[in-house]
């Protein structure tokens, strides 16, 4: 687990006075770390582009340009004139060694360094950018970005002709914007270069955490003297759409859930592997609840449901039913929402009124808004990285991928965490790991990423 930031500059400002280190000497960190990586990555007397800036971003690329200067052919390319002191200090010592800034690009290149813009962007770009980012990304090389991708705006939005870097080598510590769903199709792979000090000591408390697949704690059975009874029983709520509640109950089952009933009031026919009853089974430990719902329960039944004292995991049309406020006074729930339906739960909560693009836009605003009106109840905002809060405390899932885009890998998920809930994980627990666990199901997964179905990704829980 590792921590994210919404902003490093008082981090920074940290080493200048409690360190001693100077703005100069993390610029040199930071520069030798991406000239570390390049060395490691590409040969001696490849072809490097550095593209720099007018700030420090681009006083970052031009240090880095010195250093790779006489074992690398190295164009460095100045987008803008340089502005800040670093900037031009940079270049000054650039120049002593006889590198100077060039005004066009002589492909091909092995490598190409975005070191136009950093964290302040905000906006649009330009023409003169806008053209320059264009010919960047065109490029067949090796693309890598110094700190963030040009164009990355500080809440994680992203410009239209943001540079699409294989990979960003951040500065410092995490940023929270390079785990945007919109910046995850420009950041590549992300590594954190230190700045002379260990992260440890570098970084400080935040609320905000990026989860690593390391995380994972999957439920396994240690303990010989058991029953079924003793990994709980889940019971998952069918409705209109039936199929979904019996992909939720195949992934509680699989999962390790003792028990799993079907609770339906259609006489729908089941697999021989679980159970079923028009009935809440006294034992309940856990109910999935709103998946494929529709409108076949009353709502005298849907109150008598919600009367218990169990853990409850919320998906789908529930999100549009006023009687989502019943569950949201409770403790032990957990909410899976895709955007939309988060939507229709601020609406119903009397949060916020606004539609999809917004909640996309301000998803990290959105999930902390919600978690102060309501801490007790964890959710679990889907999407290309996924939030999970509760209680003040942020955890975000960058290990999704498009393989999971398909109608009923949702169910999945809701059924994995209703099934770790009831088997007495606590609601933060199960949402942070049912999450890994959905994530990591689809990379285990070994067929064409358009071709994974949700009983595939059932299946697939084996392979855990």
């Amino acid at each position: 687990m590792q921590n994210l930031y919404d902003e490093v500059g008082t981090l920074d400002r940290r080493c200048y006075e409690e360190f001693f280190l100077s703005e100069d000497l993390l610029m040199e960190h930071a520069a030798e770390g991406m000239a570390r990586y390049i060395r490691h990555a590409l040969p001696k007397n490849s072809r490097i582009l550095i593209a720099a800036g007018s700030g420090n971003n681009g006083a970052d690329g031009i240090a880095l340009a010195r250093l790779l200067h006489g074992d690398y052919q190295v164009d460095l390319i100045a987008i803008k004139e340089p502005k800040s002191a670093m900037a031009k200090l940079q270049t000054k010592r650039t120049e002593a060694i006889g590198l100077k800034a060039q005004k066009e690009l002589h492909p091909p290149y092995d490598a190409v360094v975005d070191a136009v813009l950093g964290t302040g962007f905000r906006g649009v770009f330009n023409e003169h950018l806008r053209g320059w980012m264009e010919r960047l990304n065109a490029l067949d090389a090796l693309k890598i970005a110094c700190d963030i991708p040009s164009g990355v705006q500080k809440e994680g939005n992203c410009e239209a002709h943001t540079f699409q870097a294989d990979v960003t080598l951040t500065m410092g510590a995490l940023k929270k914007s390079l785990y945007h769903d919109e910046a995850k199709a420009f950041t590549g792979r992300i590594h954190v270069l230190d700045l002379g000090v260990a992260r440890s000591l570098y970084e400080t408390k935040t609320p905000w955490k990026l989860l690593d697949e390391e995380d994972l704690r999957l439920p396994y059975r240690n303990n010989p003297n058991t029953h079924k009874g003793s990994y709980g029983h889940t019971a998952v709520i069918a409705g209109e759409k039936s199929g979904a509640a019996l992909l939720s109950a195949g992934a509680a089952l699989r999962i390790g859930s003792g028990l799993v009933t079907v609770v339906d009031c259609q006489n729908i026919t089941v697999p021989m592997d679980l159970m079923h009853s028009e009935h809440l089974p006294e034992n309940t430990t856990a109910i999935a609840v709103g998946m494929g719902l529709g409108n076949i329960w009353q709502e005298a039944e849907l109150d008598e449901l919600f009367l218990h004292d169990v853990a409850y995991v919320v998906d789908a049309d529930l999100f549009y039913n006023e009687k989502i406020l019943r569950l949201l006074q409770k403790e032990n729930v957990v909410l899976t929402p895709h955007p939309k339906e988060f939507a229709a739960l601020l609406r119903q909560a009397g949060i916020a009124d606004v539609d999809t693009k917004e909640v996309q836009e301000k998803r990290f605003y959105y999930a902390e808004l919600f978690s102060r009106h309501f801490p007790s109840v964890v959710l679990m905002l889907k999407g290309a990285n996924v939030i999970i809060a509760a209680g003040g405390e942020f955890f975000i899932n960058p290990h999704g991928s498009a393989k999971l885009a398909k109608g009923g890998s949702g169910d999945v998920l809701a059924g994995v965490t209703a099934g770790l809930l009831a088997q007495g994980y606590t609601p933060l627990d199960a949402a942070c790991n049912a999450s890994l666990i959905h994530t990591k199901l689809a990379k285990l997964y070994d067929g064409a990423d358009f071709s994974l179905t949700p009983s595939a990704l059932l299946e697939t829980i084996s392979k855990l």
